[in-house]
């Protein structure tokens, strides 16, 4: 089989001058979004570090098969994917799964919003979502939630009846503003049950929203 070098498309100045002006504008929404908004509220580097890749991927995946005739499948088959792998390594809560599914949704329409998408509608797409996100973190819920899983040996106080008490306790202990506590696993052998703390950050907080198996006793 003959291969002619011709045949290759070594450089097409405007197609990459459009590669690189939109990858630019897909970044800089993609960075307010998941490093403003979500980073500063909940500081995870490592849900940052996938918001950030997963959304490059996806813009570079379908910016470069754009003119392949895949365009809604594609974008709902990637949906898909990501749906169904969820990275099962771990449990993802809801909010980051939400970011991942914004990310991915801001990629795709910065990538297929081909010449029937004036610049303009773009831009309001793209300012309407960070404005609904900036509402919802900033101004409507104005304590941002987190829940821990801890080991609690305080096993007798788990009962409805001394609810009151191990919410007391678990303030003590943690110096976290807690509101309301999940009783999980029990483990009569060891006197032991997971319990699942649900607190408001005052403000920035280092702690991890979500840790499986880990243990606040002193």
């Amino acid at each position: 089989m003959a291969f002619s070098l011709s045949e290759l498309n070594l450089v097409n100045v405007d197609n990459l001058l459009q590669l690189i002006i939109r990858f630019t504008f897909n970044l800089l929404v993609t960075l307010v979004l998941v490093r403003i908004l979500y980073y500063q509220n909940t500081r995870r580097k490592d849900y940052l570090f996938t918001f950030l890749l997963i959304s490059t991927i996806v813009f570079l995946l379908c910016i470069l098969l754009e003119n392949v005739n895949l365009q809604l499948g594609f974008a709902l088959g990637l949906f898909a994917i990501f749906g169904i792998i969820r990275y099962r390594t771990t449990q993802i809560p809801i909010k980051e799964m939400t970011y991942l599914f914004i990310t991915i949704g801001v990629s795709v329409i910065n990538a297929l919003s081909g010449s029937k998408v004036s610049v303009a509608e773009l831009v309001v797409t793209n300012l309407l979502v960070i404005a609904v996100t900036f509402a919802l973190e900033r101004l409507w819920l104005l304590k941002h939630e987190s829940s821990k899983l801890i080991i609690y040996e305080k096993i007798e106080l788990i009962t409805p009846a001394r609810y009151d008490e191990m919410l007391a306790d678990l303030k003590e202990r943690t110096g976290l503003d807690i509101h309301r506590v999940e009783v999980g696993r029990i483990n009569f052998l060891r006197d032991t049950a997971d319990v699942i703390i649900y607190y408001y950050n005052a403000g920035v907080s280092n702690v991890t929203d979500f840790e499986v198996g880990d243990d606040d006793d002193d």
